[in-house]
């Protein structure tokens, strides 16, 4: 793909901020996924509710909608968006020792949600490293993706190679 096909980038192959006031405003929706390995240790921190921190998945959810709604300062070329809606799903996978958080953005506008979804999530996974790296030092995150996108012009995508 040449740069004349990036939207982000001008005939003269300078960076620019997408206009969008051309757009159609309707509801947008976006989902994304993402999954955090941790210890056995860490999981029972966060388990039984005694990491030194505080609770970690209440903190965490709380982070990733904050982080939803500063994406338009964390990524240069973003749209400022009015959300009208932030959810966040955590999963504990005690098998896998494993923590799954999932985020639902929604605005009505004139661009897409997914980056504030995806900016969510890891920020969120982000906040759960920061809260149990005195306890496990070996984390990882992975599987940061975008899970499905409504509205738009693209109409509706599900990515279903999705799995946690």
């Amino acid at each position: 793909m040449s740069q004349n096909q990036l939207t982000h980038f001008d005939q003269a192959g300078q960076a620019h901020m997408v206009d969008i006031s051309d757009k159609a405003i309707n509801k947008r929706i976006a989902v994304a996924t993402g999954t955090i390995f941790i210890s056995e240790q860490a999981l029972a921190c966060v388990l039984q509710g005694n990491n030194k921190k505080g609770d970690v998945l209440g903190i965490a959810r709380v982070s990733a909608i904050l982080a939803s709604k500063q994406t338009a300062l964390l990524i240069p070329l973003c749209h400022p968006l009015a959300l009208t809606h932030v959810a966040v799903d955590i999963d504990v996978d005690e098998n896998r020792s494993a923590i799954h958080m999932t985020v639902k953005t929604e605005t009505c506008g004139q661009t897409g949600v997914e980056m504030e979804a995806l900016c969510a999530v890891n920020v969120g996974l982000l906040c759960i490293y920061d809260m149990l790296k005195a306890v496990d030092k070996n984390m990882k995150i992975t599987d940061v993706q975008l899970l499905e996108k409504q509205g738009g012009r693209s109409g509706h995508l599900y990515n279903h190679s999705i799995r946690k």
